[in-house]
């Protein structure tokens, strides 16, 4: 074998590896950005559930609110039918 033959040779090896490698970067840059993505959409979707949940424990403690002032009246309201 040449000189010549053998350093094409380790030209080829070396694109081949390099091919490889790259490859194997663009594969796990890929899976990055889509478990990125996932965490960004998760995330959004916490803080909209976290937001929801604050709305509805408001809004229920204005419904138990409202009913304490139904019992009062309601009891009010017993007590002057009993007289």
């Amino acid at each position: 074998m040449t000189h010549e033959n053998e350093a094409s040779l380790d030209v080829t090896a070396l694109t081949d590896q390099y091919r490889a490698d790259l490859k194997k970067y663009q594969d796990r840059e890929s899976e990055y950005i889509k478990t990125t993505n996932q965490l960004e959409s998760t995330k959004q979707i916490v803080i909209n559930m976290s937001t929801t949940i604050r709305e509805l424990k408001t809004q229920n403690d204005n419904f138990q609110a409202e009913i304490a002032r139904l019992r009062e009246e309601i009891q009010l309201l017993e007590m002057q039918i009993k007289k």
